[in-house]
C-alpha cells in the first residue's frame, strides 16, 4: 500500500506559508502515526535535515528506529524509496516530495505491492510552483490531505491534545470521506473526540463526493 498524505493549501496567497508550515508538520506526524504502528526500523527519505524527531517521538515513532537519508531532489528521494521498500525488512518507507508523477508513484505501488511493505510520500513544497501537479491522479491506493484544527478544550487554561481534519480525498474502489479526529499519541494511534464521539455517523466521517 502507498498511501499518499498531501497538506492541505490555502489558496489565499499570503496565508499559505505560514498555515502551510503548520499543515505540513501535521502530515508528517500523520505519517509518523502510521509508521509507529509497524513493526522493525522506519526509512525516512528527506531533502532538508528539518524533521523534528521529538515530535516523532509523541507521535510514537522513536528516534531508535528510523534510519534517515538526506537526498539532494525529489528524484534522488524516490529511488531511495523504492530501493527501500523493495528491500522487504523495514516496516515502513517515507519520502517527503514536492512533486509525485503518475510514473513514480505506479514504480512505488508496484514495489509495495510486491514487498508487502507501507510506502508513504508525503507531499512538501517550499514554493506554491512546486505543487503544479497537486489534485492531478497517482496510483496510490489512497490518498489523504490533513490540516490543523482548533485543539481540543481543557477544563482549566492550557493547550488540549491536537486535532486534525483528515480527509480521504481518493481510495481506489471506495468512497472519500472527512474526519475530525484527535493527533496520534504516544502510540500512533488516532482518537474520536469526546465532543464528536457520540454524534450519530461521526465515527464514520462526513460523506462527500469524490475528489478530484
Amino acid at each position: 500500500m502507498t498511501p499518499i498524505v498531501d497538506r492541505r493549501t490555502n489558496r489565499e496567497h499570503a496565508y499559505i506559508r505560514f498555515h502551510g508550515a503548520i499543515d505540513g508538520a501535521a502530515a508528517a506526524l500523520f505519517a509518523g502515526g502510521v509508521a509507529a504502528r509497524t513493526r522493525g526500523k522506519v526509512l525516512w527519505c528527506i531533502a532538508r535535515p528539518d524533521l523534528f524527531a521529538p515530535a516523532l517521538a509523541q507521535a510514537g515513532l522513536k528516534p531508535d528506529r528510523v534510519i534517515y537519508v538526506e537526498a539532494g531532489d525529489d528524484k534522488t528521494i524516490l529511488a531511495c524509496m523504492e530501493e527501500g521498500i523493495r528491500h522487504g525488512g523495514l516496516g515502513a518507507v517515507v519520502g517527503e516530495v514536492a512533486r509525485l508523477t503518475m510514473t513514480a508513484s505506479r514504480r512505488l505501488q508496484l514495489a509495495a505491492e510486491e514487498a508487502r511493505t507501507i510506502g508513504i510520500a508525503l507531499r512538501r513544497w517550499r514554493r506554491q510552483t512546486e505543487a503544479a501537479d497537486f489534485g492531478q491522479p497517482t496510483a496510490a491506493m489512497t490518498r489523504w490531505r490533513v490540516s490543523v484544527l482548533p485543539s481540543t478544550p481543557l477544563p482549566v487554561p492550557g493547550v488540549g491534545r491536537h486535532r486534525w481534519l483528515v480527509e480521504l480525498i481518493r481510495a481506489r474502489a471506495g468512497e472519500s470521506a472527512d474526519f475530525e479526529l484527535e493527533a496520534c499519541d504516544g502510540t500512533g494511534r488516532l482518537a474520536v473526540p469526546a465532543d464528536l464521539a457520540h454524534r450519530s455517523g461521526a465515527a464514520e466521517g462526513r460523506r462527500r463526493g469524490a475528489a478530484g
